[in-house]
């Protein structure tokens, strides 16, 4: 039986869009893509000297454990050109696993649910679009109410519907709805 997941990807080199697009592409060799959301503009978090990210969140329905997912994952960001000097930071394509299921892994090499994505309006914004009521099996809260209590010092903007392609800017200077 199939597993829900839930992943993050993010640009900030290039493209931004077309690698958002391709990735989405590629993960379909893990499962089938059931739901993307919109495209958000984000600021980044932590290593602030760095061009902003394009972001989304996909759910995809796969059989693969989540081990395999991770080496499918870093497959990928191998293929669209992830170079990995700088912790943290520019990069063409970032793929991060945020639930698996209701499964809590702790392993050296994965972490599941991830562990700041509930301090990531970036993460938490496009996730509440297409899966509000996803629960977070440590906090054992559904991630409308995770995103809820966020403070509101993230810049986020939905800037591009998946469905039509259509880019529309909203932008209240913290988030968007």
């Amino acid at each position: 039986m199939a597993d829900c997941v839930y992943l993050s990807l993010g640009s900030n080199l290039g493209d931004r869009q077309n690698h958002l697009r391709s990735a989405i592409a590629h993960l379909k060799r893990a499962g089938q893509v059931t739901s993307v959301s919109a495209f958000y503009e984000t600021e980044p978090v932590e290593i602030t000297d760095q061009p902003w990210f394009l972001n989304c969140v996909l759910a995809l329905e796969t059989n693969e454990s989540p081990e395999q997912l991770l080496e499918t994952i870093l497959k990928i960001e191998r293929e669209m050109g992830r170079e990995r000097t700088r912790h943290k930071g520019p990069r063409t394509i970032d793929i991060d696993i945020l639930l698996f299921g209701d499964r809590i892994i702790d392993l050296p090499t994965l972490t599941i649910p991830h562990p700041a994505m509930h301090q990531r309006r970036f993460v938490l914004e496009p996730l509440a679009e297409i899966a509000p009521q996803a629960w977070h099996p440590l906090l054992k809260k559904n991630i409308r109410e995770l995103l809820t209590g966020l403070p509101g010092s993230q810049i986020v903007r939905k800037i591009l519907s998946p469905s039509n392609g259509q880019t529309t800017t909203i932008d209240n200077g913290a988030t968007a709805e």
